[in-house]
């Protein structure tokens, strides 16, 4: 088993979860970050134009924008584990293994660098899998190890985020995935210049950036990955249509004792009827 990282901690209900995903939206408030969130977003909305649906979970909020905008799916959704966030996009609190959605409901899921900072990423996997519909997608983003990023993470892995989370290839990914019965749809790396802050720098390096996407591709700073929940024709398709059109797992919300009783009397009497022939 792997030991902890110093980024995780247990709260009060006993589950590890991440303490530096506050660092981590500050990190993307600096140049560097604000330089590869707009090198992400471009990815996302190649991939996401054309995924098509109902609905769109985004899991982790990072930045205080919309990164889902080229989706032609309307309802849009975002989630987020940490109850501190001032981000006005999160639309649910909740933590990426323990999501309070339906199974079988969401059509597209966008993991937002969860994945290196959960203690448990297959526990996140397993709970993408349960709440995608049959053909659903999912969409991974993570920092690639094999890459400058990665040699500086070696170098600087004691000094916050992002370089204290867990880099995992976007091979990793894919082989996890398969695990659980995806097929890998895509592969793409970027942002193939080295994690600077100089502004000047990055601005001289920006060749990199048109050579590696031809010479060396798989030496991006950064990954996407998107995979497909593949149907299994020995388990039937669940329907689709959901009148209330609601992704809430009904499970969290149940009504109260007496606005039961009251609803049901025919509950009441089948349940005297049980007491009294027992």
């Amino acid at each position: 088993m792997e030991r902890p990282y110093k980024s995780v901690e247990q709260d009060s209900n006993g589950r590890l979860v991440c303490t530096e995903r506050g660092r981590l939206r500050d990190w993307f408030q600096l140049p560097l970050g604000q330089r590869l969130a707009a090198r992400e977003k471009e990815e996302l909305d190649k991939v996401l134009v054309n995924l098509f649906g109902f609905h769109l979970l985004q899991v982790g909020c990072l930045l205080n924008e919309d990164i889902l905008s080229a989706s032609r799916i309307l309802h849009r959704v975002v989630v987020d584990g940490d109850p501190d966030v001032k981000a006005t996009l999160v639309a649910l609190n909740g933590l990426p293994d323990a999501l309070p959605i339906e199974s079988d409901s969401v059509d597209v899921v966008v993991l937002h660098h969860i994945l290196e900072f959960e203690h448990n990423p297959h526990e996140v996997l397993r709970e993408v899998d349960r709440i995608l519909v049959p053909e659903g997608h999912v969409v991974i983003l993570g920092f690639n190890p094999w890459s400058w990023w990665g040699f500086r993470r070696f170098l600087r892995r004691r000094s916050g985020p992002p370089w204290c989370g867990r880099f995992r290839s976007a091979w990793r990914m894919r082989d996890w995935l398969a695990l659980l019965g995806f097929d890998h749809e895509l592969s793409r790396w970027f942002f193939f210049r080295p994690p600077v802050q100089n502004e000047g720098i990055m601005r001289r390096l920006e060749v990199l950036e048109r050579t590696g996407e031809r010479w060396w591709p798989f030496w991006g700073g950064a990954f996407l990955v998107v995979g497909k929940k593949r149907v299994s024709t020995m388990t039937p398709i669940k329907p689709r249509w959901r009148p209330n059109g609601s992704l809430i797992d009904p499970s969290l919300a149940k009504p109260s004792t007496s606005n039961s009783s009251s609803q049901n009397p025919s509950a009441q009497n089948s349940s005297s009827r049980y007491q009294k022939n027992r």
